[in-house]
């Protein structure tokens, strides 16, 4: 990458990381000049970055789902027991969608649009689930598709509980983990 090209991601980078605190923090109440404020620079050099607010919104989906599959690929989930798997699965959701909390509500839409989706995120969750079945950890009476939905389910609510500050991401996503993995582990 040449040096020009580096600066400018770089800075495009810093822009999406300011628009993510500042949008977790305001909401939508949150203007361009404030995120331009919050990224230390003016508005029209946020504007010649990202023409609009729906495209700065899609540049950060696209970084979240990228920050969430590398998460994903550093947690080694097919490398660990199934329940170590799930923990670190929940882990990396909570991390990513604590710091791009504006992206959760319309998180579908922005996972369409991220082309290795399914191989980087949701192909890893599945083998996890179905390595899990087979194994013998999780239930084999619920399938792998209703397991995860349900896991899925409880990190989204977890979700509320981290951005709103009732509680910090490690400890939900050990919470979360160990509230799954009770009621989908296999019985003994």
């Amino acid at each position: 990458m040449a040096k020009g090209e580096t600066a400018r991601a770089r800075t495009s980078s810093a822009i999406i990381d300011s628009a993510a605190t500042i949008l977790a923090e305001r909401g939508d109440a949150a203007s361009m000049d404030d995120i331009a404020a919050a990224a230390g620079i003016g508005r029209a050099t946020l504007y010649r970055y990202f023409a609009s607010r729906d495209e700065l919104l899609n540049a950060m989906g696209a970084a979240s789902v990228q920050e969430l599959a590398a998460r994903i690929e550093q947690a080694h989930l097919d490398a660990v027991p199934v329940d170590e798997g799930i923990a670190r699965l929940v882990r990396a959701i909570l991390a990513t969608g604590h710091k791009y909390v504006a992206m959760n509500a319309d998180s579908a839409r922005y996972s369409a649009a991220y082309p290795d989706f399914d191989t980087r995120v949701t192909e890893p969750m599945r083998a996890l689930f179905r390595r899990g079945i087979a194994e013998g950890s999780l239930r084999s009476d619920l399938p792998f598709e209703l397991q995860i939905d349900l896991l899925s389910g409880l990190v989204k609510a977890a979700l509320d509980g981290t951005t709103s500050g009732r509680s910090g991401v490690e400890e939900t996503a050990a919470a979360v983990a160990s509230v799954f993995l009770e009621g989908a582990g296999a019985t003994r």
